[in-house]
């Protein structure tokens, strides 16, 4: 399969064992690092084919030349024709979702999934593994959450937690870190052979912005959640964490399993624009079922019990009756 516009192969080195020496570790990233920077086509399928529906267009400006509630609503449809889909089709699709802290993942998992079957699209955010499973090989805990034919699955911060914020915080020794940044292309690289359509998204904001948007979660009683003592705690590691990501791109970021920057600065502009380019990755049809008739329902041979013998709960609030 030829490799999209702009991507480039992985070097030799990455197919067989680095070990521990360093200095060879510093030419693979070297040589990676020559093309960090590169474009590519929006539209492209991971068949390398287009969906028509879905050409790039120029872009439209949220509030003049489209409205966000509408468009969200034209895509959450499409979503839904897609995840018909994959359950015709019985793809295996997983979506990863990595970025910043406050970079907009969750909000734009939660619109992608508010439409859809959860037995179909399924989140998968995992808690600090166990004692028994840092025992494991590192990806098996992740492994028992891929999706079976018919099924979507989007991790919410995904396996590569080993690159970022167990690198950057010393939760895991440097050979387990090089050890995992080796494994990982040839782990995706099984998964995209065994059928697995893969498919990773960074969500990029500005320091500014996440400042911005932490201040705002402080105040919020609704968000303060969110802010957990990690997260506070990894503002002091602000540059080594830009390190990581740039070596984790830069050996990663491979034909069969490339990064996808979403520009995460507006978080409705984000939402929708991975939407989109999530579908384009796709040459699906309508296969939605159509509109059926009710028959009538059969009310013969049954006797309601007495509503005193039923427990209600208080009616603390009420609407009109409809006529």
């Amino acid at each position: 399969m030829r490799a999209p516009a702009g991507t480039v192969e992985e070097p030799a080195g990455m197919r067989g064992s680095f070990g521990a020496d360093r200095s060879e570790w510093e030419k693979i990233m070297k040589d990676k690092n020559k093309h960090a920077h590169r474009n590519r086509p929006a539209a492209e399928n991971l068949n390398g084919h287009n969906n028509p529906s879905l050409d790039p267009v120029k872009t439209m400006r949220l509030g003049k030349d489209c409205q966000y509630g509408r468009e969200m609503r034209r895509l959450q449809i499409e979503l839904v024709k897609l995840q018909e889909w994959i359950r015709h089709k019985g793809l295996r699709v997983v979506a990863l979702f990595e970025g910043r802290d406050a970079a907009g993942k969750g909000g734009a998992i939660k619109r992608i999934t508010e439409t859809l079957n959860p037995r179909v699209c399924r989140v998968v955010a995992l808690a600090t593994p166990t004692e028994r499973e840092k025992t494991q090989w590192y990806f098996q805990r992740y492994v028992e959450h891929l999706p079976a034919a018919g099924e979507m699955v989007l991790f919410d911060r995904s396996w590569y937690n080993r690159a970022g914020v167990e690198h950057v915080m010393g939760f895991c020794t440097p050979d387990q870190y090089q050890e995992f940044m080796q494994s990982c292309p040839e782990f995706e690289r099984m998964l995209v052979r065994s059928g697995i359509c893969l498919i990773k998204y960074w969500f990029s904001v500005s320091d500014e912005e996440q400042e911005r948007r932490f201040h705002d979660r402080m105040k919020n009683v609704t968000k303060r959640w969110k802010l957990s003592p990690m997260d506070l705690e990894s503002r002091k590691h602000w540059a080594d964490y830009s390190r990581a990501k740039d070596e984790m791109f830069a050996l990663t970021d491979s034909k069969q399993a490339p990064w996808y920057v979403v520009n995460a600065e507006n978080k409705e502009a984000a939402r929708l624009n991975v939407i989109r380019h999530l579908l384009s990755m796709f040459e699906y049809r309508d296969l939605t079922p159509k509109p059926m008739p009710l028959p009538p329902i059969n009310k013969s041979k049954y006797v309601r019990p007495p509503f005193q013998e039923q427990n209600f709960i208080p009616e603390v609030y009420g609407a009109e009756m409809r006529k």
